[in-house]
């Protein structure tokens, strides 16, 4: 088994576990590897060293970059790499917070959330699928709404 520790275009650190190096290559050339984050397919391998445990004394944890050299943006050197993984860290809680609390009524998301504003039906917390013309519409009507990016694999059951 194999953990690579991989970074998107958007700076994004996360782990990828392949059973070989020949699986990690195979898999990133027919794009089938994404950023649960944003799902950008561009990524590249962070440098890595093992882990040994030889006591109990544990290794420095290592940060994930901020920026710079192949990481797709500028350097800000005003934003810590450890603020920027509390902040990844709290967004993925959000979101999982927000699917464990509401209902996914999928596509029907503008129609039945005009319901529950104009009490036609019970209200409840609810979240689903609307483009940007339809949530435009909604808040034309006073219905406040915002797009929230679920990333992939928080979606549905992991394996």
């Amino acid at each position: 088994m194999k953990v690579f520790d991989l970074q998107c275009d958007q700076g994004h650190g996360f782990e990828g576990w392949f059973g070989s190096e020949e699986d990690y290559l195979d898999q990133l050339e027919r794009g089938l590897l994404s950023c649960p984050v944003c799902q950008s397919v561009q990524l590249r391998r962070r440098p890595s060293a093992p882990r040994l445990n030889l006591g109990a004394t544990a290794p420095p944890p290592i940060p994930a970059p901020a920026g710079g050299e192949g990481s797709g943006r500028p350097p800000d050197p005003g934003v810590p790499a450890a603020a920027l993984a509390e902040l990844q860290a709290r967004y993925l809680a959000a979101v999982r917070h927000v699917l464990a609390n509401t209902e996914d009524v999928g596509a029907r998301f503008a129609e039945e959330v005009r319901r529950i504003h104009y009490g036609e039906v019970e209200q409840r917390a609810i979240r689903g699928q609307a483009d940007a013309q339809e949530r435009e519409a909604l808040r034309e009507e006073g219905i406040e709404v915002f797009a929230l990016p679920v990333p992939t694999g928080l979606d549905g059951p992991l394996q």
